[in-house]
């Protein structure tokens, strides 16, 4: 039997429909690689073994396995706030920052059922294309160490690449899923403004900032990009979700839709 980090994301989802694995089994295993691995990486900015297990815990024995991302350990990129939790953004300026709220797409990982286990590294703000802030040390690559490993959600493509997640959700305004992706040899999508309702972008930075999938393979990332999109299951809700474009306007009697007549 393989190592459990050696499964794609979707192979450990049927793991766990099949109950071959328990949420907290899986997030110990993913915890342990993090201690293991991360001082030589960088990819966290904060990890949380105690309250993961316990979300572990309580996904198993509360959360219907229906739920989308059910038992499936990911982390927050560190430019979202989860109550509790330090909430850095890349910044010394927020070095004690612990927020006591959610922000939306942290509460959408949550109602899909998946388990955080801390919060990935990004640089100041989310702002320059590489994971090499301040606030901690440089995110490095796990290819090859002495390379970065891109940004802004270089700490989440680092923690994939290196086996300590399954995947992990970023943000994207001018490729900051897309060039850490790239630099790990991931798949990274940056959906279109809107298409998530937890991160849709209309509020960001220029309006370009949305959440999107960093994974292995193009169905981990569908995987996660629906319990994004869809955090109770389709039809998707809230803003922007997805679902059938509406159809065209009507058509005038004897004439073109909106317009004169004529065929």
């Amino acid at each position: 039997m393989s190592e459990l980090h050696e499964y794609t994301a979707l192979e450990l989802h049927q793991l766990l429909q099949r109950r071959d694995v328990s949420p907290v089994e899986l997030a110990r295993h993913y915890l342990d690689r993090i201690e293991r691995l991360d001082p030589a990486i960088g990819a966290f900015a904060t990890v949380t073994p105690e309250a993961a297990l316990e979300r572990a815990r309580h996904v198993e024995e509360h959360v219907p396995t229906a739920a989308p991302l059910w038992g499936l350990p990911l982390a927050d990129k560190d430019l979202h706030r989860r109550a509790g939790v330090p909430a850095r953004f890349g910044s010394r300026a927020f070095a004690d920052f612990v927020p006591d709220d959610s922000d939306e797409l942290v509460r959408a990982v949550d109602a899909a059922g998946a388990v955080s286990l801390g919060k990935t590294a990004t640089p100041e703000f989310g702002l320059p294309s590489y994971t090499e802030g301040l606030v901690g040390p440089p995110t490095r690559n796990p290819w090859d160490p002495s390379r970065g490993a891109g940004g802004s959600s270089g700490g989440a493509a680092a923690a994939v690449a290196a086996g300590m997640l399954p995947f992990a959700p970023g943000t994207d305004g001018g490729g900051s899923i897309r060039i850490p992706a790239a630099a790990c040899g991931l798949v990274g999508v940056k959906p279109s403004r809107g298409r998530v309702p937890a991160g849709p972008g209309l509020a960001t930075l220029a309006g370009l900032g949305v959440a999107g999938p960093i994974a292995r393979t193009v169905a981990d990332a569908a995987l996660l990009l629906d319990g994004l999109i869809a955090p109770a299951g389709y039809p998707a809700g809230g803003r922007g979700a997805g679902g059938a474009p509406p159809g065209p306007p009507p058509r005038p009697p004897g004439g073109r839709p909106g317009g004169g007549g004529g065929p």
